[in-house]
């Protein structure tokens, strides 16, 4: 028989992968599911049940966009090995000290990300390539081993950042930047992965069937992104933000 905590981490994971696939930020919804509903377990097993659902969810969205949308494959290879080590990194660390001194950072950053994309109606919905390709492997090195770092030690939200790097920094419209990021995060979240499984601390009679309800939420959103393009995708990205938000606000003035 199903359990109700079953039912319920199922749901989250549906809707996280829908959530993921457009815009990313699907841990907001997955991850504090799972805190709540399996409390009588400790934080580095809960954050590891949720990297096998997030991985199955961000390969399927992955692939819907790699035959739709043309990818720079060297850049990635790149941009996906650092943010592999630097997510295995972030993962060991979250199981030694606290993370909750960089909330506030990434509470007053989240704020200033939505004023401007909401007050720059153009912002990724188009192309503007300014950089060199020597320049574009740099600053893509940095931020990827920034934001793998940060896909380990805290996670939601880390979606949402790729994609505003690829748009303000690379010149991609959200398309494009979507596309990307979820290869980025297919690889943050394996080395998240690697990390859990070897110190034990994945369940995976939860985590299997909610990688399953991922995997088809993140079919459903990679094909109405692509579908309704980048205007759509604007907009949601701004609710996904404004969401990042208010769960940051919550737990740095509630908490």
């Amino acid at each position: 028989m199903i359990s109700l905590e079953m039912i319920i981490l199922c749901f989250a994971a549906l809707a996280a992968g829908f959530i993921d696939a457009i815009v990313g930020g699907g841990g907001l919804i997955q991850t504090p599911a799972t805190l709540i509903t399996l409390p009588h377990h400790s934080v580095a097993t809960l954050l590891g049940t949720t990297k096998i659902p997030s991985l199955s969810g961000t390969a399927s969205a992955g692939y819907q966009y790699a035959i739709r949308v043309k990818l720079q494959w060297r850049l990635l290879g790149i941009l996906c090995l650092i943010a592999l080590v630097a997510a295995y990194a972030g993962s060991k660390t979250v199981s030694l000290v606290s993370n909750s001194f960089m909330k506030p950072v990434i509470f007053g950053v989240l704020i200033l990300v939505a004023i401007y994309t909401y007050t720059k109606k153009d912002f990724g919905t188009t192309t503007n390539a300014g950089k060199t390709p020597m320049q574009e492997f740099i600053y893509a090195g940095l931020f990827a081993l920034i934001i793998g770092f940060y896909d380990g030690f805290i996670g939601p939200g880390a979606g949402s950042f790729l994609i505003l790097f690829f748009i303000s920094i690379l010149g991609f419209d959200f398309l494009k930047a979507s596309a990307h990021a979820k290869f980025v995060n297919v690889a943050t979240n394996v080395g998240s992965i690697i990390f859990f499984a070897g110190s034990g601390n994945i369940l995976y009679h939860y985590a299997i069937p909610m990688a399953a309800c991922n995997f088809f939420g993140s079919l459903m959103g990679a094909r109405l992104a692509i579908l309704k393009g980048n205007r759509f995708i604007r907009i949601f990205f701004l609710l996904v933000v404004a969401g990042t938000i208010i769960r940051f606000g919550y737990d740095i003035f509630f908490n």
